[in-house]
């Protein structure tokens, strides 16, 4: 290479072009990889010369010396281009900070300038696309969100954001299959963000979904559709000012009338149906009214009946509605007003919405649902439909976190002291509809801040045992059993906590509990077992009392009737009692002749029955007899198996191996089948579990 092409390639790697820069990078790489080409042709044409030019020799060191130049020229201009990157990484990315506040400032058209020049200075940036891309979203230059979107993903292949975006760009430019790649992609990428993914899809869905219906809309109101060209005119009549109450509520009556399907509820949107409504001063006046006369009663009532008929079925009219500014504030307003039929029709309405998972997302996140709870559990009061209307509602929104996580902000204030004034009152409110909201606090417990507000008030407790002391006559009704099995369920999620409370009442609740196992009820007697079974372990008069009334006996009873729920919850109770009281223990021998309940429980394949039953075994072998009355059974065996079996609770081998251990000191002579069963091993791991008893 010539000393003035070295020079040339020198200039252009410095040069501050991009273009010009590359251009020279690459001629330096093809040089350098000619030149190592060249001298191993050299090596192999010299070998074995006779002739030597001189001349040609002293191009070659001069070759040599303009290589060795190029070289020391290259690797200096790289470590150059090195500094300069890193001096370019630090404007850009305070070109990119100045985009950021631009863009949260709403100032995109500075935002996409600051991207822009960042680029300028590092054109490899992904962050740089990405955040113009959503710049040019809020912008709805879409064709060109997408292109960055396209370089973001040559920079980083995997990059979620560049997918999500130019997913929502294709949406809006009406690309549905595309829209549904790019958000494929982002589920393949990472298959945590499934969540994101669902949500992204539904978007698209109900957007094509949104397309077709108008398209359908239009051709058919084209078409001369009778119904379609009433709603156009209806709307227009419906858009007259200053006309009174009654003209507006008959038109609105009429216009129900005519949402025969979905052709017609989309015209209905798309002749701004909505905006003629809500914005009609008249309409809004006497829909918004605190107290309202008979003419604003019929008013929202027929307004009520219209957004149902408009709504069915239709989700981008659910979302148009839910969106305008005064139903946020509305809805509950209506369920609060104290008129049936007002409170009717918006429970209606509220349902189209609760029934679907689209509609309750509507529902979370447009509306502020921090009182629905209380409003919604207050119908429970009404002998109508209304109270069923009103606990389906609360049953579907259940379905939804972000609602649990509302109901937390008034569930001590204002939630608690109604529900316990609904649990005292039991007898006077709707029964069924009661059982259902008793149901539903079960459920919302499930939260771990509710249920401890819940198990730390004493109140509730009270109202709860009220409720129990009701129904243990016998004489109460089928929807009274109902509010009975509804409570128990709640109490023993209730108990999950330990409180103050719990301990003060765990004596009283135990009695109630052993007073309900007599029911005719099967599905009572075994959540009141299953009450005992968590309650008894926070106190230990309890525990005392229900002994001296006969637990033991009635648990062995139930036991022997078998049924895997009431047998988790009966040896549960029976292991509890056991554990600190003799009279308990000598009881379990007396009932349980020779063990066999037991025994039965220790073949059973759930291994919360089996560790109980291994416990409750281990603490009744230390009355005096007990462990000799099963010298010809096979209990070492059965305990050897789960000792050294590898059940998936620990609970199981160490409680059977202390039965174990308990039995052969009690009995030597079950020693003798030990080691038969070559099960010495196993004892003798066992023996630190019996020390440590």
């Amino acid at each position: 290479m010539l000393p003035g092409a070295i020079a040339n390639l020198v200039e252009g790697l410095k040069s501050t072009d991009p273009a010009t820069q590359e251009k020279a990078l690459a001629e330096s790489e093809k040089r350098l990889r000619g030149q190592e080409a060249s001298e191993e042709e050299e090596c192999k044409t010299k070998v074995n010369r006779t002739v030597i030019n001189t001349r040609d020799s002293d191009m070659g060191n001069v070759e040599t010396v303009n290589s060795d130049g190029f070289l020391a020229a290259w690797e200096e201009d790289a470590k150059e281009r090195a500094k300069r990157r890193k001096r370019n990484e630090r404007l850009a990315n305070a070109l990119k900070e100045k985009g950021n506040d631009a863009f949260r400032k709403g100032d995109y058209v500075t935002a996409i300038q600051k991207y822009t020049e960042g680029l300028e200075k590092l054109k490899d940036k992904q962050e740089l696309y990405t955040n113009r891309a959503q710049a040019y979203l809020k912008m709805h230059e879409y064709e060109k969100a997408i292109g960055d979107c396209e370089w973001a993903l040559k920079c980083s292949e995997k990059c979620i954001k560049a997918y999500f975006q130019m997913g929502k760009a294709h949406l809006a430019l009406k690309h549905f299959s595309e829209s549904r790649q790019c958000y494929q992609k982002i589920l393949e990428i990472d298959p945590q963000k499934e969540s994101l993914f669902k949500d992204c899809m539904s978007e698209v869905n109900l957007e094509e979904k949104r397309m077709n219906e108008e398209e359908r809309a239009l051709r058919e109101f084209q078409s001369g559709k009778f119904t379609a060209l009433s709603v156009k005119e209806l709307l227009h009549k419906l858009d007259r000012p200053d006309q009174n109450i009654l003209y507006y509520t008959g038109g609105i009556r009429v216009l129900t009338g005519v949402m025969k399907d979905c052709t017609e509820q989309t015209l209905f949107r798309t002749n701004d149906g909505f905006s003629i409504i809500n914005d009609n001063k008249v309409i809004r006046q006497g829909f918004c009214a605190e107290r309202k006369n008979t003419a604003e009663v019929d008013l929202s009532v027929s307004l009520l009946f219209l957004w149902q008929a408009v709504c069915t079925g239709n989700e981008e009219n659910q979302r148009l509605l839910l969106t305008h500014p005064d139903m946020n504030v509305q809805l509950s307003k209506l369920l609060s007003s104290g008129v049936p039929e007002i409170q009717k029709e918006t429970l209606a309405l509220i349902s189209l919405y609760s029934e679907t998972e689209n509609g309750r997302r509507l529902l979370v996140r447009h509306q502020d649902l921090t009182k629905w709870l209380q409003i919604l559990m207050m119908f429970v009061n009404s002998p109508d439909a209304r109270a069923s209307s009103a606990v389906n509602i609360l049953t579907d929104l259940t379905k939804e976190e972000s609602f649990k996580t509302q109901c937390r902000i008034k569930f001590s204030t204002d939630v608690l002291p109604l529900f316990r004034q609904l649990l005292t009152s039991a007898k006077l409110v709707n029964q069924r509809a009661l059982a259902h909201c008793i149901g539903i606090m079960g459920d919302l417990c499930a939260d771990v801040v509710m249920r401890k507000q819940m198990a730390d008030c004493q109140e509730c407790w009270q109202a709860c045992l009220k409720l129990v002391d009701e129904c243990l006559p016998g004489g109460s009704t089928p929807e009274y059993q109902e509010c009975l099995f509804a409570v128990l369920g709640l109490m023993m999620n209730l108990l999950l906590e330990s409180s103050a409370a719990i301990q003060y009442f765990a004596v009283d609740i135990s009695g109630r509990c052993m007073s309900l196992l007599s029911s005719k009820d099967g599905r009572i007697v075994t959540r009141a077992i299953g009450v005992l079974s968590r309650v008894l372990p926070a106190s230990s008069s309890a525990i005392e009392e229900v002994v001296k009334g006969g637990v033991v006996k009635k648990m062995i009873k139930f036991l022997k009737a078998g049924g895997q729920i009431t047998s988790n919850y009966a040896i549960k109770a029976l292991s509890i009692c056991t554990k600190s009281n003799s009279q308990a223990q000598e009881e379990v021998v007396k009932s349980d002749k020779r063990f066999g309940v037991l025994l039965k429980l220790l073949d059973s394949e759930n291994e919360a029955i089996v560790g109980n039953a291994a416990f409750c075994l281990g603490q009744c072998l230390i009355v005096p007899g007990a462990a000799t009355s099963l010298l010809n059974s096979n209990v070492v065996m059965i305990l050897l198996k789960h000792a050294g079996g590898d059940a998936t609770n620990t609970s199981v081998q160490e409680n059977a191996a202390i039965a174990l251990g308990k039995l052969c000191v009690a009995e030597p002579r079950h020693i003798v089948q030990l080691r038969e069963l070559n099960g010495m091993a196993i004892l003798n791991s066992s023996m630190k579990y019996v020390h440590s008893v």
